[in-house]
């Protein structure tokens, strides 16, 4: 974790101090803040890092360092991947609830009945909230995205092109074009609000 009140809050280098320089005053807080939480996610699993410079929106790891990053409200959050384990890494911070007319730019109908307020019978199964459903789709958008030498491999479009289905204590997240692409995540309550993060890659369900 990191915070935008830490003092000291200055780029690691060339790369992130253009990025930054180029942001509002409060983005830019929020920029170095996750650059920092990521430099302490990946110290965490014994890996170092210097700057973590970007491609688009994307951050861009030096090679054998894989982690995600995500802020809300002023606080800014990482998980790093341990070193020698092939598993793939996303999480979401999410301070602020969502509210309930944001599920259709998240959620294609086939997903509304997992919404806290969809009037599921007893004992159909666990209710979500629009925030969490847009937590978990966000790291598993993070999760599936892959930057290469050529670009960016992942999801394309909006969340909705992802499909999330219960399993297990957490949801099922994979790409509608490809189901086979899969993630487990994990959504954790925050006060308000939600931190999300992807356990591990899921199987093909028929």
């Amino acid at each position: 974790m990191a915070a935008v009140s830490e003092p000291c809050a200055a780029p690691a280098g060339p790369a992130e101090a253009a990025a930054a320089a180029s942001m509002p005053s409060r983005r830019r807080l929020e920029f170095l803040a996750g650059r920092r939480a990521a430099r302490r996610a990946l110290r965490a699993v014994g890996l170092d890092c210097g700057e973590i410079p970007r491609s688009g929106r994307l951050p861009v790891f030096p090679p054998g360092r894989t982690a995600s990053i995500s802020h809300s409200a002023g606080i800014a959050v990482a998980v790093a991947g341990a070193p020698g384990r092939d598993l793939p890494v996303g999480c979401d911070l999410e301070l602020r609830p969502l509210p309930r007319e944001a599920a259709r730019l998240v959620l294609h109908e086939d997903e509304e009945l997992l919404l806290a307020d969809a009037g599921l019978p007893p004992g159909a199964g666990t209710a979500w909230s629009v925030t969490a459903l847009f937590s978990a789709k966000e790291a598993a958008w993070k999760a599936l995205t892959v930057m290469t030498g050529e670009g960016r491999e992942g999801p394309a479009g909006s969340l909705r092109e992802l499909r999330a289905s219960p399993c297990a204590d957490g949801l099922r997240v994979c790409l509608r074009a490809d189901p086979a692409h899969a993630v487990r995540v994990r959504v954790v309550p925050v006060g308000a609000g939600v931190f999300s993060y992807v356990t591990s890659r899921a199987g093909t369900r028929g």
